[in-house]
């Protein structure tokens, strides 16, 4: 009988950097007592900092992974993962470097030629350089072999016009990933024709037009290209290979902590205000706890698999359904526990991950998409 294994065991010793962690701790300790970070949900989306990357970059914590010939730090997948760890559990503001450092650099330590390679990682490492992801299309949903967003060949390069939605921090990126189509669509093999280009978001004919949210924020935005032209050396990857460059880099984008810590804070505070007396004591704490835990080692078993260049595709699926469902548990639980003596902090912190949920099991691809991929990934029909 054939078995299958959906996340990789851990093969390291999970107390191998536990110095590095506490580092971390010490770090964050004294950003909050200086009242330069707080508590926040979701702080990798809404957190936008420049000065906290920028002290994490004078840290080495940005670029870890980042060959040193690249002005990067020559680190493993493991250690960066411990210090995104922590700064997620902390609630800290990471979102301007979220997507350069955890999406963009393994993706252009894979794919990047060698003059993106000397443009961005040094300046990504500095805490210098922002990026932002541009995939999703009005209409297409999760279903990204639908883009219409095309590029044409031109003298010298390519240019490209069509429309990215929900991009995320694009009016405060330097540049982004586009996905566009090269060739025409083929109806029996829609994922063809697909290439993807670095894209300067302050070239012309970017318009960049904000997706406000119900309570007034402002992370989403919509991105309209219009002849833009992108030369030919920032071709990202290879002409027609753009699905399955997305698919290898939705590994990094699906399986790490960000997809199941987006609450934590609120449920630490949670604890705290059951042990102050302010909130009814719950068993489900403990059992969010013990979710916690377990996508813990899942996650951590997965940046294992990169560090080793294992494929991860089904098991970041799995960790990003399993997560994004624990942390939208963990809003409705403490929504349900508030009530009219529930401190006013407390109550912005659980109002906050509210609003915030819907989003939790969209982005990066939908929970229904992620268990097609999951099922295809078992070899099941």
């Amino acid at each position: 009988m054939t078995t299958h294994r959906l996340v990789p065991a851990v093969s390291d010793d999970p107390h191998a950097l536990d110095d590095l962690r506490a580092e971390v701790r010490d770090f964050l300790a004294e950003q909050r007592a200086a009242g330069k970070i707080s508590r926040g949900v979701d702080s990798w989306l809404t957190g936008w900092d420049e000065d906290f990357t920028r002290a994490l970059a004078d840290r080495g914590w940005l670029g870890m992974t980042v060959p040193t010939e690249y002005g990067g730090h020559g680190r493993s997948f493991l250690e960066r993962f411990v210090v995104t760890e922590e700064l997620l559990a902390a609630g800290a503001p990471v979102g301007a470097h979220w997507i350069a450092d955890r999406q963009i650099v393994p993706s252009l330590l894979k794919y990047g030629n060698e003059i993106q390679k000397r443009k961005f990682l040094p300046a990504i490492a500095r805490g210098e350089c922002y990026f932002a992801i541009g995939m999703s299309e009005p209409d297409s949903g999760s279903d990204l072999a639908s883009v219409r967003t095309k590029a044409t060949r031109v003298d010298g390069g390519w240019t490209i016009s069509g429309t990215k939605l929900w991009t995320s921090g694009a009016h405060l990126a330097h540049a982004f990933i586009c996905l566009a189509r090269t060739s025409p669509v083929d109806s029996s093999r829609r994922h063809d024709g697909l290439s993807q280009f670095v894209v300067d978001l302050r070239s012309a004919g970017v318009v960049v037009r904000p997706v406000v949210s119900m309570t007034g924020e402002h992370h989403f935005n919509e991105v309209v290209l219009e002849d833009v032209l992108v030369a030919d050396d920032m071709v990202f990857g290879t002409i027609g290979d753009g699905w399955q460059q997305v698919t290898s880099e939705l590994s990094f984008e699906r399986s790490g902590p960000e997809r199941f810590l987006s609450t934590f804070t609120l449920l630490a505070e949670t604890a705290g205000q059951m042990g102050a007396g302010n909130l009814p004591r719950h068993t489900d704490l403990g059992r969010h706890l013990a979710r916690i835990a377990g996508l813990h080692q899942m996650s951590t078993a997965i940046a294992g698999a990169l560090e080793r260049h294992e494929s991860a595709d089904t098991a970041a699926a799995v960790v990003k359904v399993l997560g994004t469902t624990t942390e939208g548990d963990i809003a409705d639980f403490a929504d349900l526990l508030t009530g009219d003596g529930t401190p006013e902090s407390y109550r912005a912190m659980v109002d906050q991950a509210v609003v915030q949920r819907p989003g939790f099991t969209l982005r990066g691809g939908t929970n229904e998409v992620l268990r097609g991929v999951i099922a295809r990934g078992l070899g099941m029909r």
